[in-house]
């Protein structure tokens, strides 16, 4: 117990050659993933200082106005 077997080695082994072999796979890909990133935050940037102000909308009209209007009207 505690030794490491063949088996563990050759695990280890390919796990250190998938990460670290290739020519920088995982670097290029953290690389795109970063590059991602920062263009994700510059258009959240640009969207808030381009986004117009909300349109104004007017609030509808109440119904004592509108019962006060028929009273008026009537008379």
């Amino acid at each position: 117990m505690g030794g490491l077997s063949i088996w563990h080695w050759l695990v280890v082994i390919a796990v250190i050659a998938v990460l670290f072999g290739g020519k920088g796979k995982i670097a290029n890909v953290m690389g795109d993933f970063a590059k991602g990133i920062k263009a994700f935050k510059s258009g959240m940037k640009e969207d808030e200082a381009v986004a117009p102000p909300p349109p104004q909308v007017s609030p509808p009209p109440s119904s004592t106005a509108t019962a006060e209007r028929a009273a008026h009207d009537r008379v």
